[in-house]
């Protein structure tokens, strides 16, 4: 990297699974509407043909008139000819293909076990696991060997359980998992707090929160807006709209799959008093199964959905036909800022900016002190030149805990089956599962799904397991 009158260039990201159809057309378009560092993006895929086609959309959108980016993408064949000397690792990966991920999310559904995402926690998150440590323990080895200074950024699922693999791996690595989850509440308390006193709020990021917690069931002990506190707005809503919801114009344009009118969150505020930081979807399955995953009328009735793997397939025909247009020059991608906010964090590691943010890191620095210190959590952190350094944020309730603590103790136990091949902790994990609480399962009926979702997996797994 050079650095020169306030820009950086000659940048080098290895971007693993650079033949993506969704994260990667994300990533080109914040980089090409930033002119502050440049350099070159190298893309590894076993999918090489797909990397080809994001090569050719990159350079065809950093060519425009209106690009104020300069990136050169390349294709490369293997892991060392991405690594080797590249300043930063970009993971974005599916592990295993929709067909795997079908049987994750909805083989459960024979004991009445409800997903309503299936790749982080519960079955389909414990499942996907399996099959992913084994990957990110291959590529936490070949960073070790090819580029051991580079930064590493996550963005695959199951967050807690990738970056776990990869510091086991390689203990010195610089890796850290991003989540947009908490930008989503804060965009909600935006629109919250717009609602009930009539004000504006320019950018969301003037929303300050204090998070705590694991990925995708992170909590916030604290917010304000310009030395307001939004507890009490936040809990004034609540009081009046419960029923309703709130929706955001942000939304609007996703599909129904996944919008929600925040409810469940809601909820979760009056039953613990903080405010729960992540889409409804991912909260209720951390949450008992008797709960808001009981079946699908109950999930109906708190306005959000069950994304299911039909719709996935079906949505990958769509983005494989937009990759064709993209790429031939029958689609023109829009240049419109993302709201993720990986380049600002390059950016800060760069040295050119000093940038807060929550990641996911392990909790050596005891950020969250009654969490044990080799659980990844989410916490926030300050991000500046070479550098992370985790914020202090606090102890976590003991009811929120008690609520937290089955998770990071599953995490142990897929780690080491993963890395064992001991099936029975995955049979542990499974019985100690909050979604079977209230379903009236056998533990014969437990252990014969993981049997048959190991079986359906088999492809991706350790010959071990």
């Amino acid at each position: 990297m050079r650095y020169e009158a306030e820009k950086m260039k000659d940048v080098n990201i290895a971007y693993i699974g650079g033949g993506s159809r969704g994260w990667a057309w994300t990533f080109m378009t914040d980089l090409a509407l930033d002119d502050e560092i440049s350099g070159t993006i190298r893309l590894y895929d076993l999918d090489e043909k797909a990397a080809e086609a994001n090569a050719v959309i990159g350079n065809t959108l950093m060519a425009r008139g209106d690009a104020k980016g300069d990136w050169k993408f390349e294709v490369k064949n293997s892991l060392e000819s991405a690594l080797t000397g590249c300043d930063f690792v970009v993971i974005s990966i599916l592990p295993g293909t929709f067909d795997e991920m079908e049987s994750d999310v909805h083989l459960p559904e024979r004991l009445g076990v409800y997903q309503s995402v299936g790749d982080t926690a519960g079955c389909g998150g414990m499942i996907r696991a399996l099959r992913t440590i084994p990957m990110f323990t291959e590529i936490a080895e070949a960073i070790r060997k090819y580029s051991p200074d580079a930064w590493v950024i996550n963005y695959t699922n199951p967050m807690s359980l990738c970056v776990k693999a990869l510091y086991e791996a390689y203990p010195q690595i610089k890796a850290f998992g991003c989540c947009h989850e908490v930008f989503g509440t804060q965009k909600v308390l935006q629109t919250i707090y717009e609602k009930e006193t009539g004000e504006k709020i320019e950018d969301w990021h003037d929303v300050f929160v204090n998070v705590v917690g694991i990925n995708h069931f992170t909590w916030f002990t604290e917010s304000s807006y310009k030395g307001i506190d939004l507890f009490p707005i936040y809990r004034s809503y609540i009081d009046k709209h419960f029923d309703e919801g709130v929706s955001l114009e942000s939304e609007n344009w996703l599909n129904a799959n996944f919008v929600c009118k925040h409810r469940v969150k809601m909820d979760l505020f009056n039953r613990y008093g903080l405010i729960a930081a992540a889409g409804d979807r991912h909260l209720a399955e951390f949450m008992p199964g008797n709960e808001y995953l009981k079946d699908p009328e109950t999930v109906a009735s708190w306005n959000y959905a069950l994304t299911s793997v039909a719709w996935r397939k079906k949505d990958l025909q769509d983005r494989l036909e937009r990759s064709r247009r993209l790429a031939s020059g029958e689609e023109k991608m829009e240049l419109k800022e993302t709201g993720e906010e990986g380049i600002l964090l390059i950016k800060a590691l760069c040295g050119l900016s000093r940038f807060v943010s929550n990641v996911n890191i392990p909790n050596s620095a005891l950020q969250i002190p009654n969490l044990p210190a080799d659980a990844i959590v989410e916490t926030n952190a300050v991000f500046s030149r070479d550098s992370i350094r985790p914020i202090f944020a606090g102890a976590i309730k003991e009811d929120v805990k008690k609520l937290i603590e089955p998770h990071i103790k599953n995490h142990e136990r897929i780690y080491k089956a993963a890395t064992t091949y001991d099936k029975s902790l995955v049979y542990e994990a499974f019985e100690n599962d909050p979604q079977f609480i209230g379903k009236n399962c056998s533990t014969e009926d437990i252990h014969k799904l993981v049997d048959d979702m190991i079986e359906n997996t088999k492809t991706y797994l350790p010959k071990g397991l």
